[in-house]
């Protein structure tokens, strides 16, 4: 059985027509996934989190989305989501919170490219869930502040975060992190 990656981070579009830089970042991190041939999770959505989709599924990775709809007709017309990054959604009906935790707990490994609000929300979740977290540093948001969050609100548990601003690196170290932790019945 594959390993079950996933991407969370900012999902705006705002901001990245005038960033080139984190564009290619996304899809790096993306290309990286795919070369490591592991099964991609995302919650279906726009910006750095569809590039880096968008780019592991051009790449020959299997992208699910878990979609915070109920139903196809949702996921587009009342959350703007796109739907040709993905080889399958799962319709949660969740709402955006509610799919959080679902995609969260769905994944070996959870990975974070930049992100605000709804990333810190996973975040947290994937480290109360004692999650291998992988953060892309020099990216902004809830990646380039895991550290800062950690010290500020320390709370022990089973989770390993990991930070690097090379995506083959983070994912590498991810990996091996995986592969010493005991396996869960």
């Amino acid at each position: 059985m594959k390993n079950t990656v996933g991407i969370m981070g900012s999902a705006s579009n705002d901001f990245l027509a005038s960033n080139t830089a984190l564009k290619s970042k996304a899809e790096a991190l993306g290309r990286a996934v795919a070369s490591k041939e592991l099964l991609l999770l995302t919650g279906a959505t726009t910006g750095l989190i569809y590039l880096a989709g968008k780019a592991a599924h051009d790449a020959g990775t299997l992208h699910i989305g878990i979609s915070p709809a109920a139903n196809s007709l949702e996921h587009v017309e009342r959350y703007q989501l796109p739907t040709d990054a993905c080889d399958l959604l799962i319709y949660t009906g969740f709402g955006l919170k509610g799919r959080n935790v679902v995609l969260v707990r769905s994944c070996d490994i959870v990975l974070f490219i930049a992100g605000a609000m709804g990333s810190l929300n996973e975040f947290t979740i994937a480290h109360d869930e004692g999650k291998i977290v992988g953060c892309l540093t020099g990216t902004g948001g809830v990646a380039d502040q895991a550290e800062y969050l950690m010290k500020t609100f320390a709370k022990e548990g089973p989770a390993q975060i990991f930070q690097h601003d090379d995506p083959d690196s983070l994912i590498g170290a991810c990996l091996q992190a995986l592969a010493q932790k005991p396996k869960q019945p």
